[in-house]
């Protein structure tokens, strides 16, 4: 793993955190962002592919999440993180909980200040999942010049 990485964290590790983290790392190539992508799940069981929906959506967007495999957070990924950015208030604390010295923030209050969860989409419909993926890449697109500052670290 690079040290200079941003950790996605939902639940399951299974949609949003996945759909954020192949979303992340497609910005970060298209303007030259030197900084990788991962994603955990605060109650992530280990090598649970991405959801269905999830990994068809993310095919809409030009993005493969077929080799996704979920993963827990862990004191360590999130140690060595630059950002650590998750969905919800509710995985926030529980990131905090873990590790109390870190650059952490909902996605949406790094993005905008906006206190607000992103919705988990598990269980729902395409247009369920293509919503939650519309506004995780519009919220990643508002912190492209903060993603680029974290490269001069």
């Amino acid at each position: 793993m690079s040290n200079k990485y941003i950790v996605f964290v939902c639940t399951g590790n299974t949609c949003r955190s996945p759909m954020a983290q192949a979303l992340a790392q497609d910005i970060f190539k298209a303007n030259d962002i030197d900084i990788a992508a991962y994603s955990a799940g605060i109650s992530a069981f280990g090598s649970s592919p991405a959801s269905k929906n999830a990994l068809t959506i993310m095919v809409e967007e030009g993005l493969d999440l077929s080799g996704h495999k979920s993963q827990p957070i862990s004191p360590k990924l999130l140690n060595d993180a630059a950002l650590i950015l998750a969905m919800t208030a509710g995985h926030l604390t529980m990131v905090k909980s873990i590790c109390q010295n870190i650059n952490a923030f909902t996605l949406m209050e790094y993005a905008n200040n906006a206190k607000k969860d992103i919705t988990d989409p598990f269980g729902g419909d395409l247009d369920t999942y293509r919503a939650t993926a519309k506004q995780i890449k519009e919220l990643l697109m508002l912190c492209v010049e903060k993603f680029a500052g974290l490269t001069e670290l």
